[in-house]
């Protein structure tokens, strides 16, 4: 796909500039300027290529830092949430959760289903990238088995 391309005013007056400097010899000065349309022509491809391949590789960067999570109906999961900023602090989560996968779809994004205290279901759709598989227990259970590791 090609872009309507504008000469700056220097192009311009640069015709004048050829004419003049080629004592106003129309065909030296056409074919120049035909040279030069041509070479810009080139850095415009060049352009193009260049920023072709620059977005190649930070697509290739960003999906090797993709990680690869597969979740089932019924699974217990944590939601990622990065606009939590309602206390901001250091020792605060930004996980919350637990929710039950409810649906999964094949391009990644996946239902999540959690119950209310009125016992109302609610339901949303999330990207996948943001969950991850939540590991039941309880705090204590893990901090007594830390305690009888530790000396």
């Amino acid at each position: 796909m090609e872009k309507a391309c504008h000469f700056p005013v220097e192009m311009e007056h640069k015709a004048w500039w050829a004419l003049k400097f080629l004592n106003f010899d129309p065909a030296k000065a056409q074919w120049k300027r035909g040279n030069q349309l041509l070479e810009l022509k080139e850095m415009c491809l060049h352009a193009y290529e260049s920023s072709r391949t620059y977005k190649d590789k930070v697509k290739f960067y960003h999906d090797t830092k993709l990680m690869k999570r597969t979740f089932h109906p019924g699974d217990l999961v944590l939601l990622f949430n990065s606009w939590l900023t309602l206390f901001p602090g250091k020792l605060k989560s930004k996980w919350s959760g637990p929710f039950m996968v409810k649906r999964v779809f094949q391009s990644g994004a996946v239902e999540l289903e959690s119950s209310t205290e009125d016992d109302q279901q609610q339901r949303w759709i999330v990207n996948g990238q943001r969950l991850k598989h939540y590991v039941g227990g309880d705090v204590e259970q893990f901090a007594s088995v830390m305690m009888l590791v530790d000396p």
